[in-house]
């Protein structure tokens, strides 16, 4: 089954009147009276429009007031235009930059000690990585010394020039063969 749907709507103010049984000439004057009143009030636009214009010019003056007032206190921050200040506005605007500066120099420090940090572990990342390199050079000189002291092996001699730069790595370049061979370490060849 299906429910009815009921919709109330107001009631326009001209009707806003208790009905009764006995309907006479003057309920039914004042009814039509309070109708025209009532479209009449409805059907003047004009003043509505008026209304809104004057409202939006209010809220313009007033938007245009806080501009103003935000670009004074803008040069008066800056150092600008103080010359209308008192003594009590000028203590009140020295309060708030030194907050400011304070808060600035907070974040300032803030940004600091994270740099600070950040370069510390890079610190002891590069000298991990130091380490790591000597190592493998040690094991290179060793390596180098196993070799020549094997029968056959390539005899390889470090580069007069400096093995490390000022910073103490390792040159790339750092060990070059020796291209020549003892004659000594070859096996002689017989006809037979």
């Amino acid at each position: 089954m299906v429910q009815p749907i009921i919709v109330w709507k107001p009631v326009p103010t001209w009707q806003r009147q208790p009905i009764s049984g006995s309907t006479n000439l003057s309920s039914v004057k004042s009814t039509i009276e309070r109708y025209k009143k009532a479209s009449a009030d409805s059907s003047n636009t004009g003043s509505v429009s008026e209304a809104n214009a004057q409202f939006y010019q209010q809220e313009s003056s007033k938007l245009h007031q806080q501009i103003r007032n935000l670009q004074n206190s803008n040069r008066h921050m800056l150092g600008e235009s103080l010359g209308s200040l008192n003594f009590k506005d000028l203590k009140s605007l020295e309060i708030r930059l030194e907050k400011g500066i304070s808060r600035i120099r907070s974040k300032k420090n803030e940004l600091l000690f994270a740099e600070i940090e950040y370069m510390q572990k890079r610190e002891i990342d590069l000298h991990n990585d130091n380490q790591y390199l000597r190592a493998r050079i040690a094991e290179n000189e060793r390596n180098e010394q196993q070799m020549s002291l094997m029968p056959g092996g390539a005899n390889y001699e470090l580069m007069p020039s400096q093995q490390f730069d000022s910073r103490n790595y390792f040159q790339l370049n750092g060990l070059q063969p020796n291209q020549s061979y003892s004659r000594q370490d070859q096996p002689a060849l017989q006809l037979v």
